[in-house]
């Protein structure tokens, strides 16, 4: 069969299987089951190889008013932690047909300008980080289908939730420090008014406190090395007996804890012992490497968009935390280790 020179339309389709149009829109819109004979739909389906025939998607999107267009809300672009959390929700939006636009909300200047004229006829749902939850106000992304991630289940904004299991891998870290001996902790939190970072201090004090002669001292600093640096160098040269390891909220901050070390004089981890949280690459680049807890990113990634297109399709998002995984290296020992 010639093809046409011009674009094959779905009335083509139809004239050369000898079908109607609403036959040829039944088929290759995979709803024929019941509609029409398997033998009609396999005619419909040769006559567009044949022609070389492609649906007008985004003719179709708009007559059923879908975009299929995600916004991904992240707090930065400045960690791979987040563009693992990207690469796995596009991966899983692209095997149905979506696209995911990403959105920055820089850490202290706020959102990023409204990109979008109406985001709620410019997308369909949004998939959004708690540390970047203000910059839903900017573009009404809590009046589309929103999936949380890192976010208290029982949030205000009655959205789907999808976490990693962020204090089993807080209380991994402080098992194994209480189990090395470790009694005197310093705790360098993130200065981050957010879900995710309050479950970290609230985790570490309840499996400290579960273990008499325990103390734990807390340093907040902006999640930076210079800011965590300037932080831990304070908590660690403060008056009274010094902390004999430092629980860091995440693995920037454990840099900035070695760096605190090093200019105190400190050796990690003989008289200093370093966690972090994240697992980046940043962990093994540091000398020694550094104990951490791996999240995996992609995976986060894909459940959120997994969980979005439960939603969309009027589901209930598969329940359950992400489990996380403390990795020993060689920046922990007991305290006073030679």
């Amino acid at each position: 069969m010639a093809r046409s020179s011009t674009r094959p339309t779905s009335r083509d389709v139809a004239q050369a299987a000898g079908v109607s149009q609403a036959a040829v829109s039944l088929v290759l819109g995979d709803k024929w089951r019941g509609r029409v004979s398997a033998t009609t739909a396999e005619r419909v389906r040769a006559a567009a190889r044949d022609l070389g025939y492609r649906p007008n998607l985004a003719a179709r999107n708009l007559r059923l008013g879908r975009t299929r267009t995600v916004l991904l809300v992240v707090p930065a672009l400045t960690t791979e932690f987040f563009a693992g959390v990207y690469t796995g929700a596009a991966r899983v939006a692209a095997e149905h047909g979506f696209g995911v636009v990403l959105y920055p909300s820089p850490e202290g200047i706020g959102p990023a300008r409204d990109p979008f004229a109406s985001a709620q006829a410019a997308l369909d749902g949004v998939i959004a980080s708690s540390m970047a939850a203000d910059a839903l106000s900017a573009i009404r992304g809590d009046q589309l289908p929103l999936v949380m991630l890192d976010s208290d289940p029982g949030g205000s904004l009655g959205a789907a939730t999808v976490n990693l299991d962020i204090a089993d891998g807080v209380r991994q870290v402080a098992e194994h420090l209480l189990g090395l001996g470790h009694r005197r902790l310093l705790h360098l939190a993130a200065d981050v008014p957010s879900w995710t970072f309050e479950v970290r201090a609230r985790e570490l004090a309840a499996r400290t406190a579960a273990v008499p002669g325990t103390s734990v001292r807390t340093a907040h600093a902006p999640l930076s090395i210079d800011g965590a640096l300037s932080a831990a160098e304070a908590a660690l040269s403060a008056p009274g007996p010094r902390p004999t390891a430092v629980v860091c909220d995440d693995d920037k901050l454990a840099a900035g804890a070695y760096k605190a070390a090093r200019r105190l004089g400190l050796r990690v981890p003989d008289d200093l012992s370093v966690t972090g949280l994240d697992d980046l690459a940043l962990a093994t680049a540091l000398d020694p490497e550094l104990t951490t807890v791996r999240l995996d990113a992609e995976l986060f990634g894909e459940r959120g968009m997994q969980a979005l297109l439960a939603v969309l399709e009027g589901h209930r998002p598969t329940p359950g935390d992400i489990p996380v995984e403390l990795v020993l290296r060689g920046s922990t020992a007991p305290p006073g280790a030679p």
